[in-house]
């Protein structure tokens, strides 16, 4: 599930990842176009029954990601408002941040 929140002036766009708690056994990194698809500093956290971080995004922007899965496998978000291809033969999903 993905969520968007605009601050009052619009100028920051919360957005909220959330995965089923059965997606991963130890851990889930989320890596993309927003921090240079670095796979150790965006790391959602277990909560609730579910895996969850909040992005901080500026609107007005398209932004590739994918989640890494245990430090093993490379998935999608279901959620994503589209898919775009990539230089590896896959997909990336797409998050779409409106003004």
């Amino acid at each position: 599930m993905i969520s968007k929140e605009f601050t009052p002036k619009r100028t920051v766009c919360k957005v909220t990842l959330t995965l089923p708690e059965d997606w991963a056994k130890k851990e889930v990194v989320v890596a993309g176009s927003f921090n240079n698809w670095d796979t150790g500093s965006e790391k959602l956290e277990k909560k609730k029954g579910k895996w969850t971080t909040t992005l901080r995004l500026k609107p007005e922007n398209e932004y590739k990601f994918k989640y890494l899965i245990d430090g093993e496998r490379w998935e999608n978000d279901d959620a994503a408002d589209k898919y775009v291809p990539n230089e590896f033969g896959t997909e990336d999903s797409v998050i779409n941040i409106g003004k």
